[in-house]
């Protein structure tokens, strides 16, 4: 955790540098005009790249009373994202990537509260549409999916005062997939998004229960 944390503060850090000595955005490119104009037109294959960070408020709902955590749990996420448009003349864009994500979920089984925290590598896999404004501001709703593996994280048992990992057999399966639908709002190089990732995969080992992840997501960063 303290590793993430020294993650964050540098990239919070090294945002205003890479947003004022990176190069232009290309999603916000000079051949579309100046700055704060819409293009007529989209002319070339555009590609851009962007760093992202921020956090998220995650559940686990589960047929299991001991893995069922409906308490919101706030996790990290960082990562870094690539995009290109998907045909020319056209402002749809395919967006993948890498981010390091913390789900979980809390609850109480027997009167004895229980947390896990669930750590993912994520690669998201979007369709984007950048809409464009006058005013500057780009307006980019997504839809799309993604596939994780988790990497790490503790379930807490606090009625037995045991911990242990999240991935073992007792407690969830390592691969999670589902739908991911948000927002984003680009100004210039800077960028912010809000989302919800919907888990479709059981990340249950018992045949007869299932588990699925839920996160409500916010995210800052650039795109050069």
């Amino acid at each position: 955790m303290k590793k993430m944390l020294i993650m964050m503060t540098s990239l919070m850090l090294a945002l205003p540098i890479m947003a004022q000595y990176g190069r232009p955005s290309r999603m916000n490119s000079s051949r579309y005009g100046h700055y704060h104009q819409p293009p007529r037109q989209y002319r070339h294959t555009d590609v851009y790249y962007g760093l992202r960070i921020g956090g998220s408020f995650s559940t686990v709902s589960s047929d299991d009373p001991y893995l069922d955590g409906g308490s919101l749990r706030a996790g990290l996420n960082v990562g870094a994202v690539i995009g290109w448009q998907v045909a020319p003349q056209t402002p749809v864009y395919f967006e993948t990537g890498l981010s390091y994500v913390e789900k979980g979920g809390e609850g109480h089984n027997n009167g004895a509260k229980f947390t896990y925290d669930l750590d993912y590598l994520e690669v998201p896999l979007v369709l984007k549409y950048n809409g464009m404004t006058r005013s500057g501001v780009r307006i980019q709703p997504f839809v799309g999916g993604y596939l994780a593996v988790g990497v790490g994280g503790k379930i807490k048992d606090f009625g037995n005062r045991h911990a242990y990992s999240s991935f073992d057999d007792v407690g969830f399966k390592r691969f999670d997939g589902g739908v991911k639908v948000g927002c984003g709002l680009q100004y210039d190089y800077l960028y912010a998004e809000v989302g919800y990732d919907f888990g479709l995969s059981n990340i249950s080992h018992d045949y007869f229960d299932t588990s699925h992840t839920g996160a409500l997501f916010a995210t800052i960063g650039v795109n050069f």
